[in-house]
């Protein structure tokens, strides 16, 4: 199987033993690693693959690899980094047609140049590729008015597990001809094909984009100031509710208190209303300080907010993402917190408050039994909200005590279905998705 991977990759770009070293996933060390430079590669590897029944990990910028349950085995990795390429960009229909393994930052950088961008802000997109955004379902804090990869994805090239190139969805943003499959592999990390292309839509960069960085004395506070925010007739791209822990982290204050990250963009005049009417919103509402960030100091919190799960403390014991709510996000917060403290742990909360996605770090130094114990009573507290909590990134030792996925419930059935349809051997990522698929 090796000497037949080395031909169609070339012998240069498929690793093995020590130089498998970067992709080893929760302690286990690939077999190899196959690194493809066309999706005709990408076909060819997995086909051979199937035949010698390997299971493969697709792999783009490594930077969501910690999510997902401990795998049994780990084959073959294929890392699509060479394809980096952006193939069509269409400024005046607002698409563009690109490669899975172009980072995001060289893709936004190359579509500035055209005044456009892909109005996605996940974290560390100088590292994330396309592909593995689209396939884990990442997004930032201009989710909030901007929305996820759902909404931005037009049309996808997708390699099945038998080698069986499949493309779906179109070019042209107006397309509703026929299944919308580009949907089914947003989120399904890499369980049902390998996403080799994708085409997005775009938008036109705004001419000012500031962060208005409102201090409060308490989550509780920042959680009704946020409600406030939502029901004004404000426009806000980003609306993310902070703790002095995660202050702390962006150098922007703590460790008490809370803040609210505003982010606001367009045309400079509806941006200067934006800002002063943020300001009288919440005065009202407690606000204890406000500050106004452009330029280089914007950028910087804001990549600062993104790596909250690297940069919040020297030593990270786990990092954990809850579903809830938008009107429960400063309750479960506290509630988290409180549980943090209880079993001496420091912890950093984060929210993007108007869709009820927190992420939540938790401080190393305490032993695996503590760190899954707190663990644990957090997915409670979320449970009992009625949300989802998902173990983002934790050590082999916890997660061998806290499953990494909620139950699913019923909506399992029709995962393994369609798992069953796509990829029959069960050889992409198997056993690291929901429900061990």
């Amino acid at each position: 199987m090796l000497d037949a991977l080395r031909g169609i990759v070339g012998p240069a770009h498929l690793l093995t033993g020590a130089d498998c070293g970067p992709y080893v996933v929760d302690g286990r060390t690939p077999e190899a690693v196959a690194l493809p430079g066309s999706k005709e590669e990408v076909a060819a590897v997995l086909l051979v693959a199937a035949e010698a029944e390997m299971p493969v990990t697709p792999w783009g910028g490594g930077t969501k690899m910690s999510i997902g349950a401990p795998p049994q085995r780990l084959g073959l990795v294929l890392a699509l980094r060479r394809l980096n390429r952006l193939l069509e960009h269409e400024p005046g229909d607002l698409t563009a047609t690109v490669e899975a393994g172009m980072t995001l930052g060289a893709l936004q950088r190359a579509l500035g140049e055209r005044g456009q961008w892909l109005s996605l802000d996940p974290a560390h997109a100088d590292e994330a590729t396309l592909g593995g955004i689209l396939l884990s379902n990442a997004s930032g804090p201009r989710r909030h008015l901007y929305g996820s990869c759902r909404d931005l994805l037009i049309g996808v090239t997708v390699v099945t597990a038998a080698g069986a190139l499949v493309k779906g969805g179109g070019k042209v943003v107006k397309n509703v001809a026929g299944y919308d499959l580009p949907k089914l592999f947003i989120g399904a990390f890499g369980t049902l094909g390998v996403v080799v292309e994708a085409t997005v839509k775009l938008r036109p960069r705004p001419d000012a984009d500031r962060l208005v960085v409102a201090r409060f004395a308490s989550l509780k506070a920042g959680g009704a100031a946020a409600r406030a925010v939502m029901s004004s007739d404000l426009l806000p791209s980003a609306l993310d509710l902070v703790d002095g822990g995660t202050l702390r982290a962006m150098a922007l204050g703590g460790p008490d208190g809370a803040a609210l990250l505003i982010g606001v963009d367009g045309i400079p005049e509806q941006v200067d209303w934006q800002c002063a009417e943020v300001e009288r919103i919440l005065r009202p509402q407690g606000l204890v300080d406000v500050r106004v960030l452009d330029g280089d100091a914007r950028d910087a919190a804001w990549r600062a907010r993104g790596a909250l799960g690297r940069g919040a403390f020297a030593e990270t014991a786990a990092v954990m993402k809850w579903v809830v709510l938008p009107a429960q996000v400063a309750d479960v917060m506290e509630q988290g917190s409180a549980a943090a403290q209880r079993a001496g742990l420091p912890a950093a909360l984060a929210a993007h408050a108007g869709v009820g996605v927190v992420e939540v770090v938790l401080a190393g130094g305490g032993v695996a039994a503590v760190v899954a114990t707190v663990l644990t009573e957090w997915r409670a507290l979320v449970r009992a909200a009625g949300g989802q909590a998902l173990v983002e990134s934790a050590p082999l030792a916890v997660k061998e005590r806290v499953p990494v996925w909620d139950d699913p419930g019923p909506a399992l059935r029709i995962m393994q279905r369609i798992k069953s349809q796509l990829d029959p051997a069960g050889l992409l990522n198997p056993g690291r998705f929901v429900g061990g698929i």
